[in-house]
């Protein structure tokens, strides 16, 4: 995959967001498509040895569709402006811990993995694993790899207020406030146009490698340790 054709196409797609340009341009779109399930393909297959429960997905399943649904939304624009896939036990659309690439004009392109929206079951049990024993997370967010592609650390949408039971003095207390539990990678447009598609593709599977850890202690933390 070519990320800066891919972006080309993106930045003019977010000026041209309606169906007749996206049918006049529908070859390059399908063009683009099919180098970006090739890449997902690979970055796949790279992550099964590491994972082995990712072992069988289909490439093509794990990739999100452009086309966005408009039916409750208040934006009625018919394209997405990034090219998506999610990487997870179960497929795009399991409740695991998972892996996430974005590509997208206007500084869209990042990977990012955790989990996005915890079930209730999950968030209380991972809030508790904080709470008993947070020098796991600690340890992985200090590892080399981790700071090196998720130097700000936990991300995600957090409460106003700490859960019940916790206390506003809990010295874990930006963690337990977390509703979301993510890392995430960005990089500017210009990073993305500036790397071959050799080195395009071994970074994004560089920072999806380093997630690893994070999505294993997520998975045992949400199931109870």
């Amino acid at each position: 995959m070519n990320p800066a054709a891919l972006l080309d196409f993106l930045h003019d797609l977010a000026l041209h967001n309606d169906r007749d340009w996206f049918q006049d341009h529908k070859a390059t779109y399908d063009r683009l498509r099919a180098d970006f399930e090739q890449d997902v393909a690979y970055w796949l297959r790279e992550l099964v040895p590491d994972e082995p429960a990712l072992a069988g997905l289909d490439p093509k399943k794990c990739i999100f569709r452009i086309y966005r649904d408009v039916r409750f939304s208040k934006v009625k624009v018919p394209y997405k402006t990034h090219f998506s896939a999610y990487f997870a036990a179960g497929g795009k659309h399991s409740e695991a811990p998972g892996r996430y690439v974005q590509i997208g004009a206007n500084g869209q392109t990042l990977v990012a993995g955790g989990l996005y929206e915890p079930t209730k079951e999950q968030l209380a049990a991972i809030r508790q694993e904080i709470d008993y024993a947070p020098e796991g997370l600690h340890a992985l967010l200090a590892a080399p790899a981790a700071r090196q592609f998720f130097p700000r650390g936990l991300a995600g949408e957090q409460l106003r207020k700490m859960p019940p039971d916790y206390e506003a003095s809990h010295p874990e207390a930006n963690w337990l406030l977390h509703k979301q539990f993510l890392l995430m990678h960005t990089l500017p447009d210009a990073e993305v146009r500036r790397l071959s598609p050799e080195a395009f593709r071994a970074h994004v599977l560089a920072a999806l490698r380093a997630l690893g850890p994070f999505g294993e202690w997520l998975g045992e933390a949400s199931h109870g340790g």
